[in-house]
């Protein structure tokens, strides 16, 4: 692993506006917010991306992520909702490769959301995409 800025904010060795931290976890405000009060999530053991993240470390990022969802509704943030976001990979806007769970507030009007057009495939089509993930789930977890 190169140097990564999110595990030398864990070991304390750069500078970030911390709001929580456990054994497993920190939580500290996002230096380039989309909305005000805007924080990441992540895991102290170094992950570069989902397949190498450990499911309980995944876990504990979003048991996190409810509890500070919970306060940003109740602190001067007055958040009225909230977004988790979780970019995997260069192609899903991954730009800081540590495993990490935006959590982003949400106010009327704020201006913050998502830019895709949905689509509405036939059933068929969604059938065959369900069919070919499920396989490669395995039999246990079918």
């Amino acid at each position: 692993m190169s140097h990564c800025v999110f595990c030398a904010i864990v070991a304390g060795k750069a500078e970030s506006s911390l709001v929580y931290e456990d054994e497993h976890t920190t939580a500290f405000m996002d230096i380039r917010p989309f909305t005000p009060g805007h924080l990441l999530v992540v895991p102290k053991t170094h992950a570069a991306g989902l397949a190498e993240l450990d499911p309980e470390d995944g876990a504990r990022l979003f048991r996190v992520g409810q509890r500070i969802a919970d306060a940003l509704r109740a602190s001067t943030v007055g958040a009225e909702g909230v977004n988790f976001f979780l970019a995997d990979g260069v192609v899903a806007g991954q730009e800081v490769f540590h495993v990490h769970l935006h959590v982003v507030p949400r106010t009327a009007g704020d201006g913050f959301g998502l830019r895709g057009r949905p689509t509405v495939p036939p059933r068929p089509d969604l059938d065959y995409l369900a069919g070919s993930i499920r396989g490669r789930l395995g039999a246990a977890d079918a």
